[in-house]
């Protein structure tokens, strides 16, 4: 997902401020939770983006959904960004954030599609032959998809190795579909 500048800039403020008052991790959990929900739930965003609902009213509903699970530097920084007009970015904000968390922290995100899941000691040669090229800690996202057939792909930001059996059998029907006739007249 493409982050707009004006996202970026929040989050990095939202960073600069959970770090500054020691509660980056808070902060970043809140940030996921927020995420999540944004994702799960299409009236939450609906909320948060339409012009018809006050400003008033939605501190409200974010405030009932998130008081209790939000620390005082999130919620604080939830109802600025409300009281902003802002609040359609707010998912946006939480996606940056979390980038910017893991930057911060040098975590690399990488997934992994296989087509059965894979066991533990697999996911250990994974996260090792991952690490060998970057010295970041490694988050391993699992995907399962059946129509790879086997095989694996794994994607760790712009890199990507495919080793799947679907890919090898399309690069077999390009192969196949070339016309090696030549006419020797």
């Amino acid at each position: 997902m493409a982050q707009s500048k004006v996202s970026n800039r929040y989050a990095k403020a939202l960073l600069n401020l959970a770090i500054e008052q020691k509660s980056l991790d808070a902060c970043f959990n809140d940030m996921t939770l927020l995420n999540k929900s944004c994702i799960e739930n299409k009236d939450l965003s609906l909320m948060l983006k339409s012009p018809i609902v006050n400003t008033d009213k939605k501190i409200s509903i974010l405030n009932q959904i998130f008081k209790n699970k939000f620390s005082k530097v999130s919620m604080a920084f939830v109802a600025i960004i409300t009281n902003k007009k802002r609040e359609s970015l707010l998912a946006d904000i939480s996606s940056s954030f979390i980038s910017l968390y893991k930057a911060h922290n040098n975590v690399t995100t990488a997934s992994v599609v296989t087509a059965q899941p894979i066991d533990a000691d697999l996911k250990k040669e994974l996260i090792k032959f991952i690490k060998s090229g970057d010295k970041n800690e490694v988050e391993l996202e699992e995907i399962v998809d059946e129509k790879i057939i086997g095989g694996a792909i794994i994607r760790m930001g712009d890199k990507q190795i495919d080793t799947s059996v679907i890919r090898t059998i399309k690069d077999l029907k390009k192969t196949y579909n070339k016309n090696l006739y030549i006419k020797d007249f």
